[in-house]
C-alpha cells in the first residue's frame, strides 16, 4: 500500500471501551449471572462445572431466540459446521454464551470431555497472537517496519531477499517460494516444516527459501513467513524459556490468561504460525484485549495504532477473496469486524459495531469453509443489527 493509497483509506470505526459498571475478567474470580435468558444459561457451563471468571449476561431478547438458532447450527452433528467444539459468545464484556460438546483424544490418558477447563489448538489464529509479540518491540522501538528484516539468512549484500522488510512479513507480501498445501496432493511447504525435515527448526526451514516474486508485489498466506518472523522474535527476546516469559509477561499475564502453552521447536523458536494451546475463555481474552484496543483494566498493554494495523486492509486472497491485514483478517461488512483464523475453522471474530467477540472451535472440513463463513457473518449482523438476519 503507497502513502496515496494509505491517504485513501477509509477512517476505521472506533473501538468499544468496557461498559461502565461491567468489570472486567479476573482469574479465578466468580461473577454472577445477571438477567442471563433460560435458553442461553442452558448453553452456558455445565452445572457442575467451575465458577466462570468472566461477567455474565443475557442475549437481548429480540435476538435470543436467533442467536439459540445459530448455536444450535454450529453444534449440528450432522451439519455442515461439525465437528463444533466449544462456542463463546462476548457481548458488550459479558459472556452471553457459552456451549461445548465433543471429547478430545490424548496419547497418555484417556479422552477428555471437552468444556471451560479444556485446552485446544488455535491453528493459524497463533498469528495473529504473534502480531501482539512483534507489536510489543516496535513500540520499544526494538524492530522497525520499513526496516530490512534481520533475518540471517539474507544479509548477503547480493541477496535479493534483503529487500523484505517487517512490513511485508506481517503482511504476507513478502515474495518468498512458500506453498501452503494441506490437499496431500503436490508440494507442500507447510507439511515439511511442521512435520519434515524443517521441524526442529521451523524459522530457518522457511527463511532459507528463495524468491518467487519481489517483494512488496504479491500476496501470498504463508506459515512460513509467520515462523520466520517469530525467529525474529526469539532472537531478540530469547529462545524457549526466554520466548515464553517474554509472551506471559507481555500478553498473556496483563490480561488473565493462564492456560496459553505455545508449541516451541528444538531450536527454541515458538512455531507461531500454529501451535498455542488455550481455553475458549482465554482465547476471548485475547480477543476482547484487540477489541478494547490494546488496554486492559487500565493497562495498555498494546498501542492503540498497533492495534488498528489488524483492522486496515490491505490485501485480498486470491484463492478465496478474503481479506488480509496484518497476520489478521478483515471482513467487509460496515461493521468493522476483524477476525484471527485457523484449520479446521477456528476463529476469534471482533465486531466494534456490536461490541462483540465470538470464538468458535472445532474441526470444520475445509470444503464447508464458506458456510462457516456464513454462520460466522449470520451471527455477527445478528448481534450488530439488533435483529435477526434476513
Amino acid at each position: 500500500m503507497t502513502d496515496a493509497d494509505a491517504d485513501r483509506t477509509p477512517p476505521l470505526p472506533p473501538l468499544p471501551p468496557q461498559p461502565s459498571g461491567t468489570p472486567w475478567p479476573a482469574s479465578g474470580t466468580p461473577w454472577p449471572a445477571s438477567g442471563t435468558p433460560a435458553a442461553t444459561q442452558a448453553r452456558r457451563r455445565p452445572p457442575d462445572g467451575p465458577p466462570s471468571d468472566w461477567p455474565e449476561g443475557g442475549v437481548p431478547s429480540s435476538i435470543a431466540a436467533s442467536v439459540d438458532a445459530l448455536v444450535e447450527q454450529a453444534f449440528d452433528p450432522s451439519g455442515s459446521l461439525a465437528p463444533t467444539h466449544a462456542v463463546v459468545i462476548v457481548h458488550r464484556g459479558r459472556i452471553v454464551v457459552e456451549r461445548y460438546d465433543g471429547q478430545l483424544d490424548h496419547l497418555d490418558r484417556p479422552p477428555e470431555t471437552i468444556g471451560p477447563a479444556t485446552s485446544l489448538l488455535s491453528w493459524s489464529m497463533a498469528k495473529s497472537v504473534l502480531h501482539a509479540a512483534v507489536g510489543i518491540l516496535v513500540d520499544e522501538g526494538a524492530l522497525t517496519l520499513d526496516r530490512p528484516a534481520p533475518v540471517p539468512e539474507w544479509q548477503d549484500r547480493r541477496d535479493p531477499r534483503r529487500h523484505i522488510t517487517l512490513d511485508y512479513l506481517l503482511a504476507m507480501c513478502d515474495g518468498l517460494d512458500f506453498t501452503e498445501n494441506y490437499t496431500g496432493a503436490g508440494r507442500s511447504d507447510v507439511v515439511e516444516m511442521l512435520f519434515g525435515r524443517g521441524r526442529d527448526d521451523v524459522a530457518h526451514f522457511a527463511a532459507d527459501r528463495p524468491l518467487a516474486a519481489v517483494p512488496g508485489e504479491r500476496f501470498n498466506y504463508s506459515s512460513g513467513t509467520s515462523n520466520v518472523l517469530s525467529g525474529i522474535v526469539a532472537r531478540l527476546v530469547g529462545p524457549g524459556d526466554a520466548y515464553e516469559r517474554f509472551l506471559a509477561e507481555r500478553i498473556f499475564d496483563p490480561i488473565g490468561i493462564t492456560t496459553a502453552r505455545p508449541g516451541m521447536d528444538a531450536s527454541g523458536t515458538w512455531v507461531a504460525s500454529s501451535y498455542l494451546h488455550a481455553t475458549a475463555r482465554d482465547f476471548a481474552r485475547f480477543g476482547l484485549l484487540y477489541l478494547r484496543g490494546g488496554v486492559w483494566e487500565g493497562r495498555r498493554v498494546l498501542s492503540a495504532d498497533w492495534v488498528d494495523t489488524a483492522r486496515r486492509a490491505r490485501s485480498t486472497d486470491p484463492t478465496d477473496g478474503q481479506v488480509h491485514s496484518m497476520h489478521w483478517w478483515v471482513v467487509p461488512d460496515g461493521a468493522g469486524t476483524f477476525a484471527a483464523l485457523g484449520f479446521e475453522g477456528q476463529s476469534i471474530s471482533l465486531c466494534p459495531a456490536a461490541d462483540l467477540c465470538v470464538i468458535r472451535l472445532g474441526k470444520t472440513a475445509s470444503d464447508h469453509y464458506p458456510a462457516l463463513r456464513r454462520w460466522r457473518a449470520d451471527l455477527v449482523a445478528t448481534f450488530a443489527s439488533g435483529h435477526p438476519p434476513s
